[in-house]
């Protein structure tokens, strides 16, 4: 695998503006490792091997079990593994990310706005956004994940 373009540098602007959205959303209300599952949770929909391995070294920093982290992509399956609010959160990641074929029903958005405040759905729908951004950027320029750069795959 070969990078194409080191987005960060070619377009350091455009980075710099992502990354506002991104501290903003560091001081949101909302947890992080919500926020980081839903990052995962999109960025596995995407297939961005970058942002998939970047987020699931995060929520295990973070302290998620590694019998958890496994289960993210068919959290609907798990009981109880994820809580009524990371269930919702994640319901929500995939039919916004999936806007083109979901259209983001009401039954949706009235499951996610009866859990959240507005301030924290519109918050979880920006860090949504911001993923799958960093997903297309991350995809299409072939960002390398740590894991295949300490392997030497890169080369």
């Amino acid at each position: 695998m070969t990078n194409r373009v080191d987005y960060t540098k070619a377009s350091p602007d455009g980075y710099k503006a992502f990354g506002g959205v991104y501290v903003t959303l560091q001081k949101s209300s909302l947890p992080k490792q919500l926020v980081d599952l839903v990052y995962l949770r999109v960025s596995q929909i995407n297939g961005c091997a970058y942002c998939i391995d970047m987020h699931s070294r995060d929520l295990l920093a973070s302290g998620i079990t590694i019998e958890k982290l496994v289960l993210v992509p068919v959290w609907r399956e798990t009981g109880e593994v994820f809580g009524s609010r990371e269930r919702i959160a994640l319901a929500w990641a995939e039919t916004v990310t999936r806007v083109a074929e979901t259209g983001v029903p009401d039954a949706d958005y009235e499951a996610a706005a009866a859990e959240f405040s507005d301030k924290d759905l519109a918050d979880l729908t920006y860090a949504i956004g911001l993923m799958n951004a960093f997903n297309r950027l991350g995809v299409s320029f072939r960002s390398i994940p740590a894991a295949a750069a300490k392997t030497g795959e890169s080369q």
